[in-house]
């Protein structure tokens, strides 16, 4: 493991110890901006980092590693693949840190090479040491006694070896598709006494289990080894000469031409069927395969030597998710059931009235401490079947497939309800569930709608409108999280629901924009994109220039923008105090002398995702008075111009202030947290003792549910 790596120019030094972690520095790129693709890779290395920490349970060290590697895929899938694109269509550009396509092609081969190099150490000098000792092993098939080898041979036969099709490659049979982060074999065999070889390539079956348990120890064997193990059944009278472990990641970006398209859904599931036809972009190979397979993949694939990486671990570790399934609750993070919300009641049973509530005062919840199922998913059923309720209006961006949300909207629109929902066809890698759901609601009778031309609509918002002593009544939702619950046990995300008379009235005139038609309508107390939500940050950044004592605070997932890093560039120069708190991809360096001094940046990475959205301002009310706005935009360019998003103001002053206890919690300075220097490292205090975001969230929302029944008591 290295601790320290020579900077040479223009390449991306990683310092890969337990406590800094460095992607640039102002050396190799004197900029005011970090490259986004190097800060990504960070933010990975960070989470990387979490398979370290001997503070995190065993078993979610591993998981972290699996996450890493998810990410990893995903990266090459979409980032990596766009820049590939681009530079094979010799579009000449620099980004804002200055580096060209290739150049940034070429950081990110020396930035993944590295990460990868540190992430096979840690699999097997540090994880698979500490599970052999905790009686969970990964074995190879020659490290198998007697016993255990008859179980897994006797597996082989009964549910490998009859999925199981090898596939030549020779003049008569070319070389076949390889599909997308599958696990493959490529072998050579050969006749006895003839010196030429031919290739076969077998696909692991997805279907089966990736690591085999063996009963008799409590072992694994991964099943490329138990295959590997008896290739002279898969290829009989023939020699096996060699074999390799491969996996091909492929160009996973669908190319939607909006204005093209007569019928959007047609037009997705279009892209959808192409997408698995994808070119490839990464091979990855096991350790110890010969020139001749290698080169062999590289033609067929048309890949570089740049695009190849090899593994000498375990390829494919997003499988090793498999073992957070065994019932091993000591190697695992206490188990944690999210609280109903401390304000909302209960009647008989458990049948809560949210309706009650939210005519008095509106209703924050803090997932995933506090219940989406009790709250957000509540507000829906009742109403659903509520015979008041005479509209559901609602976004939907990314949600599970199996929703309870959805299904109560279908029983609304079974029972004469107008349900209006706006489905975004083209939430990456979700595609494919929101047609389905999509098409079940409009079965249903549900007003469904697409999206709008050229943006995809982020929002989270939900209105229910109800009759209430003849009057009509609008409740609102706004969130910085996905109608999802099962996503919703996981993010850190918050939920704000309101009767406000005010926000309902303009959330009622942004749903019949998006519904039908409409210019750049102007909101009073929402910011909404891509017409409105630029200019208002703007706006509210400059006024606290203008004072005194200015100060913003802003948590997010990424912040790449160039035109807002330039605006708190601005508003540090003059004096402005700026504290971000920034998940995931950063482009502003912090504490540069006569740029950004008065900037501080912090990643919290940790047991559930940081997943909010918050923007405080100091002096953001035309009063003077401090303000904070919640919603589902980050600060990047795809957020405030070419998505529809909403940002809220906060109005209820009890709202306002859980919101800024949780931002105050966020900045403690006892805080297990990552910092960004101005050289582009992140260090993490690794002194003992550090409070924990997660587990103190945990530890709040417990006490104020008690202190909520003692009140009512």
């Amino acid at each position: 493991m290295a601790d320290d790596i020579e900077m040479q120019a223009d390449t991306p030094v990683l310092s890969l110890d337990a406590r800094t972690f460095t992607v640039a520095s102002l050396d190799d790129n004197p900029t005011n901006y970090f490259n986004r693709e190097l800060s990504w890779l960070a933010f990975n290395g960070r989470v990387l980092s979490m398979a370290t920490d001997v503070k995190v349970p065993l078993l979610e060290r591993v998981k972290f590693l699996a996450i890493y590697a998810g990410n990893l895929d995903e990266f090459f899938q979409v980032r990596v693949s766009g820049l590939r694109d681009v530079v094979a269509g010799e579009v000449r550009f620099r980004g804002p840190d200055g580096r060209t396509p290739q150049e940034q092609l070429d950081a990110i081969r020396s930035a993944v090479e590295q990460l990868e190099a540190h992430r096979q150490d840690i699999f097997t000098n540090q994880l698979l040491p500490q599970l052999e000792l905790q009686g969970i092993s990964i074995k190879r098939y020659d490290e198998l006694g007697p016993d255990d080898q008859k179980l897994a041979d006797a597996y082989f036969d009964d549910q490998i070896f009859p999925i199981l099709t090898p596939l030549a490659v020779d003049p008569g049979h070319p070389f076949p598709y390889v599909s997308d982060l599958s696990l493959n074999l490529g072998v050579r065999v050969r006749r006895g006494g003839d010196e030429r070889t031919r290739f076969a390539r077998l696909k692991i079956p997805d279907q089966l289990a990736r690591l085999v348990p063996l009963t008799m120890s409590g072992s694994f064997v991964r099943i490329e080894d138990l295959i590997v193990a008896h290739l002279d059944q898969m290829f009989p009278g023939l020699e096996v000469v060699e074999h390799l472990a491969f996996r091909v990641t492929r160009n996973a970006d669908l190319n939607y031409r909006d204005e093209e398209a007569d019928d959007l859904l047609e037009h997705v599931e279009m892209e959808l069927r192409r997408r698995r036809f994808g070119s490839a972009v990464r091979l990855e190979i096991s350790a110890g395969g010969s020139d001749s397979i290698r080169s062999l993949l590289r033609r067929e694939l048309e890949l570089e030597d740049a695009d190849i990486y090899v593994d000498r671990s375990f390829l494919a570790m997003t499988d090793l998710w498999s073992l957070m399934k065994l019932d091993r609750h000591d190697l695992r993070f206490d188990d944690f059931s999210p609280v109903v919300p401390a304000r909302v009641p209960q009647r008989s049973g458990d049948d809560i009235d949210l309706f009650d509530e939210l005519r008095n005062r509106d209703l924050l919840v803090h997932h995933p401490y506090e219940s989406f199922s009790a709250s957000t998913q509540e507000l829906i059923r009742l109403a659903a079947k509520d015979p008041d309720v005479v509209a559901i209006k609602m976004t939907l961006y990314r949600t599970s497939s199996d929703s309870p949300i959805i299904r109560a909207l279908i029983r609304a629109a079974e029972r004469g309800k107008q349900v209006a929902v706006l489905i975004e066809l083209k939430a990456r890698f979700d595609e494919r569930a929101n047609i389905e759901w999509a098409k079940r609601l409009e079965q249903a009778g549900v007003h469904v709608t697409y999206g709008l031309t050229g943006l995809k609509i982020h929002a989270k918002l939900t209105m229910v409108v109800r009759r209430e002593a003849g009057q009509i009544v609008r409740y609102c939702h706004f969130g910085t999280g996905n109608y999802n619950q099962g996503t919703a046990k996981l993010y850190g995300d918050f939920s704000l629901m309101t009767s406000n008379d005010k926000l309902g009235d303009e959330v009622a005139v942004l749903f019949n924009t998006l519904t039908g038609y409409g210019g750049d309508v102007s909101y009073d107390d929402l910011l909404v994109a891509p017409a409105g939500l630029r200019r208002g940050l703007n706006s509210l950044i400059r006024n606290e220039m203008r004072s005194v004592d200015g100060r913003i605070v802003m948590k997010m997932n990424s912040l790449v923008d160039p035109g807002m890093i330039g605006l708190l560039y601005e508003a540090s120069q003059a004096g402005v105090q700026v504290d971000l708190i920034v998940r995931g991809i950063c482009g502003l360096r912090p504490g540069v002398p006569g740029l950004s001094d008065n900037i501080r940046v912090r990643s919290i990475i940790g047991r559930y995702l940081e997943h909010a959205r918050l923007y405080y301002f100091a002096h953001g009310n035309s009063d003077g008075s401090p303000v904070v706005y919640m919603g589902s935009a980050d600060l990047m360019q795809r957020n405030l111009d070419h998505r529809v998003e909403t940002l809220v103001a906060v109005s209820d002053d009890a709202v306002a202030k859980e919101l800024g206890n949780a931002l105050e919690l966020d900045l403690e300075p006892n805080l297990q947290s990552w910092y960004l220097s101005p050289d582009g490292s992140w260090t993490r205090d690794g002194t003992d003792g550090l409070l924990d975001l997660h587990t103190e969230f945990e530890r709040l929302a417990i006490q104020r549910r008690k202190s909520s029944r003692k009140s009512r008591a």
